[in-house]
C-alpha cells in the first residue's frame, strides 16, 4: 500500500494448500502490508511457500472449529483493515486498483465485494455463481467469525449503522470446480462436522442448509432435499424469512436436477411472489413452466429475466439466468410455439452475449438443418460449428 493509504492485512487459515496458495498470495502481495497465516496442521510445502512471501505463520491445533481458527488469526493482525481469503481464492487482476478508493475506507467499517464462484470442469467465466460478500473490514471493531463450519463474519453492528459499503474488487473462488468437489475426504469431513452440530442443536436451520449443500454437490439429491426442507421449515418456525438466494435457489436446483416439475410448481410461484426481484427464482419458474408444456407462460418468464438482468448481487446469482441462458430458453419456447425465426434470433442473442455457449450453437445447427432458409445467418456461428453444419 502507498503512504497515506489505509493499511491492510491479509488473514487466512490454511492446511495442505501447496497446489493453490501461491496463486492466492501472488494476487495480493502488492496490495497488503501484512500477511497473517494460521496453519492448522500442514504436512506439505504450504508453510514454506507462505514464508517465501514474508508471511507470518502461526500454528494452530485443529479443533474442528473454523471460526475459532479465523478469530485466532484476527488477534494477530496489526494493520487498519483486514482482507480475509481462502487459499483456493484470488483477487482478480483487472480491478485491484479499487483498493485505492480511500473514501470508502473512510466512510465504512466493512466492504462487500463480488465473490465469483467458478464451477464445472475448467475455468469458464460464463459458468460462475456470484454474490456480494463482506471480505474487508476495519480492525479493532470487535468483528468476529461465528460457526464451527461454514463460518461467517458477524457484522451486525455495522449493518445496523449502515456502515457496510460495496467495493468492486472481484474475488475468484475455485473451490466449487469439479476437481475440488470430488474431494471425498473434504466432503466426509464437512458432513461429519455438520452432523455433530445437529446433535448439539437439533433444529439449527443453517446447519440443515449446509448439509443440503454438501449432499447436493455430491449428487445425493434425496438427502439434499430432505435437509433443505428442514432448513426452510426451521427458519419459518423461528419467525425468520428464509434467505432466498441460499435456500430457495438450492431447493429448486435440486428439484430441477431430479426432474420433479409437478412437485416444484406450487412452491416456485410462492417463492417468486415473495422475492420478485430475484432473477434466479423467476428463471426456475420459467424452466418449470417449459417442462409443464406451458410455453407462452414460460416465454413470458424468460423475457422478464432478461429485463431484470443479473446486477443484483444481494442474491446468489448464476451467470446467464438474466441473459444468455434466458435467451436460450426463450428460443426453445419459440420453437415449441412454431416460431422458428424468433427462435433463431433468440439463440443468436444468446451467442452474442456468450459465444462459447454450446447449447445455443447446437440449437442453431438443428434449426438450420430443419429450415434451410435460415442458413444465410450461419456467419454468427463459431468456425468449428460451421464446419460441422457443412458436414451434415
Amino acid at each position: 500500500m502507498s503512504p497515506n493509504k489505509t493499511s491492510l492485512s491479509l488473514a487466512m487459515i490454511v492446511k495442505d494448500e501447496e497446489n493453490c496458495i501461491k496463486r492466492c498470495l501472488d494476487s495480493v502481495i502488492n496490495l497488503v502490508d501484512e500477511i497473517i497465516i494460521v496453519d492448522t496442521g500442514s504436512t506439505d510445502k504450504t508453510i514454506e511457500i507462505c514464508r517465501s512471501y514474508n508471511a507470518q505463520v502461526f500454528p494452530y491445533p485443529w479443533n474442528n472449529n473454523f471460526a475459532e481458527a479465523r478469530n485466532f488469526g484476527l488477534d494477530k493482525v496489526t494493520q487498519d483493515w483486514v482482507l480475509w481469503l481462502d487459499a483456493d481464492e484470488e483477487v482478480a487482476a483487472e480491478n485491484r486498483n479499487q483498493l485505492n478508493n480511500q473514501v470508502l475506507f473512510d466512510d465504512y467499517d466493512a466492504l462487500s465485494v463480488p465473490l465469483i464462484n467458478f464451477y464445472g470442469e475448467k475455468v469458464n467465466h460464463d459458468e460462475v455463481v456470484q454474490i456480494a460478500q463482506p471480505r474487508l473490514f476495519r480492525n479493532h471493531m470487535g468483528f468476529r467469525f461465528e460457526n464451527k463450519i461454514h463460518e461467517w463474519l458477524n457484522l451486525s453492528s455495522a449493518y445496523e449503522q449502515n456502515r457496510v459499503g460495496f467495493l468492486d474488487l472481484k474475488i475468484y473462488h475455485y473451490g466449487y470446480m469439479n476437481s475440488q468437489v470430488e474431494n471425498k475426504q473434504k466432503f466426509k469431513r464437512n458432513v461429519s462436522l455438520l452432523l455433530r452440530e445437529l446433535e448439539e442443536e437439533k433444529n439449527h436451520a443453517w446447519t440443515h442448509y449446509y448439509l443440503a449443500a454438501e449432499y447436493y454437490r455430491s449428487n445425493e439429491f434425496n438427502k439434499a432435499f430432505e435437509h433443505i426442507n428442514q432448513s426452510i421449515t426451521q427458519f419459518i418456525n423461528d419467525g425468520i424469512i428464509p434467505p432466498p438466494s441460499m435456500l430457495y435457489s438450492l431447493k429448486y436446483s435440486i428439484l430441477m436436477e431430479t426432474g420433479s416439475w409437478e412437485g416444484a410448481w406450487p412452491g416456485i410461484k410462492s417463492a417468486v411472489q415473495m422475492f420478485p426481484d430475484y432473477v434466479d427464482l423467476r428463471f426456475y419458474m420459467g424452466v418449470i413452466l417449459y417442462y409443464k408444456k406451458m410455453y407462452q407462460e414460460a416465454l413470458d418468464c424468460f423475457r422478464e429475466c432478461i429485463e431484470m438482468g443479473e446486477s443484483n448481487l444481494n442474491y446468489l446469482t448464476i451467470k446467464g439466468l438474466g441473459s444468455f441462458r434466458a435467451w436460450f430458453y426463450a428460443g426453445l419456447c419459440f420453437e415449441e410455439l412454431k416460431n422458428e425465426e424468433e427462435a433463431f434470433l433468440a439463440y443468436l442473442k444468446a451467442l452474442i452475449i456468450s459465444n462459447n455457449f454450446i447449447p445455443a450453437h447446437e440449437a442453431i445447427i438443428k434449426l438450420i438443418n430443419m429450415h434451410h432458409s435460415l442458413a444465410d445467418l450461419t456467419k454468427y456461428l463459431k468456425p468449428e460449428f460451421r464446419r460441422l453444419l457443412k458436414s451434415n
